[in-house]
């Protein structure tokens, strides 16, 4: 008899809506998609109905590909979880990532397997994905 221990994911699982679709599409393929407006050329990430920079709606997505780096930003340490499911690992690092090839571009996110010792402003990271269903991978940082 083969025994299967299926782990669950216990954490939050972000929600598609209009707007944002095709960034989690993306992620569950585990590349990056990133709004830009085509009026002025700015990124918006978080996306939304109209470009953050200038209001226009001509928005489209662009495709940043699987390979993404970046460096810490900013950042907090949680030590305590403001969010079931984070109680098995604290302290969690909570970043803001400059992306390395696209500088106007920052996203947050963990950084997995961090702490106050490991990571600073300007730690170079890469993004991962972790799958936490079988629809849903959530983009995350590792230090490289």
């Amino acid at each position: 008899m083969k025994e299967e221990t299926k782990v669950i994911y216990e954490k939050p699982i972000p929600l598609k809506n209009t707007y944002n679709a095709p960034y989690w599409d993306a992620a569950d393929r585990h590349e990056l998609n990133v709004q830009k407006c085509n009026t002025c050329s700015n990124y918006n990430h978080p996306p939304g109905p109209s470009c953050a920079n200038c209001g226009s709606i001509d928005v489209f997505w662009e495709n940043l590909g699987s390979t993404i780096t970046g460096e810490v930003y900013t950042y907090i340490v949680s030590n305590r979880p403001f969010l079931p499911g984070f109680q098995n690992e604290l302290p969690t690092v909570i970043a803001v990532v400059q992306l390395e090839e696209y500088p106007d571009i920052k996203i947050i996110g963990n950084v997995l397997h961090g702490n106050t010792e490991t990571v600073s402003i300007g730690t170079k990271v890469k993004m991962v994905w972790i799958e936490a269903t079988e629809e849903r991978a959530i983009p995350q940082w590792v230090m490289v």
